[in-house]
């Protein structure tokens, strides 16, 4: 085993809430203390700024409008698919505050928490003739409502004075029985469409996509673990297990989908929209809920984005029936991927791309929502960036796996740039054009609920030590419980150490099938075999020769099956 320094006897579930928040030791000096308390307190002017306009010309609508100071209201507008018609407006959800709590939390701001608790409680409604995107909803609305009732009793005594009696998640339960009939189809999959008070109109279109019914779990779980209602977590796994019995051979998933007759729209997909949460949320499903099956589901797919999706360091799209590259690009929301291989230990695998979305970042001084790799060049219509927050998150994620103060730089330079190319009089701009710089008046929620947070944790982590959290896709945090755990894992001890169980394991295995952290320094081994990447298994012998495919391994860069060649050699020889 080696050294627990460089994090490699890291269990896959705890390794996001045993390790990353707790490897920092008090009897040490950080030499960068004084950098990450003026960078802190940096992100905390941002948020503010950003916070402060939206209560003064926005609340208690949804969204700012920062460059005109006026408002939006967005729920009902939010989503990737196209309207057939628009949906009827309605007179705002408080969405930036309800985004807004989690950081004000973690800000250590109780007296504004509680301010807007308050509010809240009395006012928030959704008995409202809406037509909101079910996806969108959960993660912004439901998951920000149930993170903050969790916040508001959790052991800080947050809330003084006795006023808090549950209403956050009286209206977090009242939202997910409106969610209910959205499930109500011949298949288990929602619908990506719903009206709060009417519930599935007349004609409602059936498109959906993969991430739209597949990452809903997380929130929905939750939501029957505290209320004790197993309805909202048995509908997001009915959707989940329909969805991955939809894959191909190849253990692939496209892109969209018909709720109705369970048939594939787009065969294209990757880890970009429309698709990305669906990855991310069996892994922290797995990890909030100790869920054996969600662990089965992600082990192969993961393995099989490395192989079909992966190029050097980046990811193209491909079809999920015969594997083959369709679309050569980079797109924004792809960033998140590193931060979620941090959670399984591939730190190289997540460096490496990590890296090369920071050089696109430096390139245009912000991050493009859509880069064509073969052209290495800009999608001549998506050159914009929204504030997203992925490409902090993973940096965020990197940090506290490796320390190593080259993440702080770049949290530092993503941190000046938004400073310096969106901050505006009234809050954060969107950017309409990278190469002009051209603002967009728009603020999103997710720049308060995500992009600030990540980076104030990057630089101020104290809101994490001696906790265990998972973050939902919005950011939002969830507590690690032992009472949420199907079961607990089988190689598991309270005081978070490596404990495998002394069982016969198969003789050449993977990184991934012993659910433990790959190795990330040279010669690092388990059990004798060089684990250096989460799918590699070594040649049965270390000279290669071979006589069947079965002496041959997993290649460790692209994840794919090693064969035996006539001449008695492992390697990949042809390709798939």
């Amino acid at each position: 085993m080696c050294p627990r320094s460089r994090g490699t006897w890291v269990l896959i579930f705890l390794v996001i809430v045993a390790t990353l928040y707790t490897e920092t030791s008090s009897s040490k000096v950080d030499p960068f203390a004084a950098k990450k308390k003026r960078m802190s307190e940096k992100v905390r002017q941002m948020f503010y700024h950003a916070y402060g306009n939206y209560m003064t010309y926005a609340f208690p609508h949804d969204e700012l409008k920062p460059l005109t100071k006026t408002f939006t209201d967005s729920l009902i507008e939010l989503g990737n698919l196209k309207l057939e018609r628009l949906p009827q407006r309605y007179n705002g959800s408080a969405l930036t505050l309800i985004e807004s709590l989690s950081s004000l939390a973690i800000l250590g701001n109780d007296t504004e928490f509680g301010r807007a608790v308050h509010w809240l409680s009395e006012n928030l409604t959704f008995d409202v003739d809406a037509r909101i995107n079910l996806f969108e909803c959960n993660i912004r609305v439901l998951g920000g409502l149930v993170s903050a009732h969790i916040l508001a009793t959790d052991s800080t005594n947050r809330l003084t004075g006795g006023t808090y009696k549950n209403q956050l998640l009286v209206l977090a339960e009242e939202l997910g029985q409106r969610f209910l009939p959205a499930f109500d189809t011949p298949t288990g999959l929602p619908y990506a469409w719903i009206n709060l008070k009417y519930g599935v109109m007349e004609n409602e279109i059936t498109e959906t996509s993969t991430s739209g019914c597949g990452s809903l779990i997380l929130e929905m779980g939750a939501l029957s673990h505290l209320t004790g209602d197993p309805r909202f977590e048995s509908v997001a796994l009915r959707a989940l297990r329909k969805l991955w019995s939809m894959r191909s051979s190849l253990n692939l998933l496209g892109t969209t989908l018909d709720v109705e007759t369970g048939e594939w729209i787009e065969y294209s997909s990757g880890i970009g929209a429309g698709v990305d949460s669906f990855y991310e949320y069996l892994l922290k499903a797995h990890i909030l809920f100790g869920r054996d099956e969600l662990w089965k589901m992600f082990q192969p797919a993961y393995l099989a984005v490395q192989k079909y999706f992966r190029h050097g360091p980046w990811y193209h799209e491909a079809d999920m029936r015969t594997g083959r590259a369709t679309y050569w690009q980079l797109t924004s929301l792809q960033a998140f991927w590193p931060g979620l291989q941090v959670l399984i230990g591939d730190i190289a695998a997540a460096n490496s791309s990590h890296r090369e979305f920071f050089y696109v970042w430096q390139k245009f001084g912000v991050l493009p929502e859509r880069y064509l790799l073969d052209h290495q060049t800009l999608h001549p219509t998506e050159k914009y960036y929204p504030l997203r927050p992925e490409l902090a998150e993973s940096t965020f994620y990197l940090y506290q796996a490796t320390k190593d103060p080259w993440y702080l730089e770049v949290g530092e330079s993503i941190v000046d740039s938004l400073n310096f190319h969106t901050r505006v009089e009234g809050g954060f701009a969107s950017i309409r054009d990278v190469t002009t710089m051209e603002l967009e008046d728009h603020q999103h929620s997710f720049f308060l609920a995500e992009t600030c947070k990540y980076l104030y944790l990057l630089f101020d982590d104290s809101f994490l030590v001696n906790r265990n959290y998972v973050f939902t896709t919005e950011g939002h945090p969830l507590p690690i419980l032992s009472s949420w755990h199907e079961k607990l894992p089988e190689a598991y001890s309270p005081s978070n150490w490596t404990v495998i169980k002394s069982v016969k394991k198969p003789r050449r295995v993977s990184a991934m099938s012993l659910q433990i952290c790959p190795a990330i320094i040279p010669n690092c081994r388990h059990n004798h075999q060089l684990l250096e990447s989460a799918c590699h298994i070594p040649d049965a012998r270390a000279d290669h020769r071979c006589l069947i495919d079965e002496d041959c391994g997993v290649d460790s860069t692209s994840c794919r099956r090693r064969l035996c060649s006539s001449a008695g050699y492992c390697g990949i020889w042809q390709l798939l």
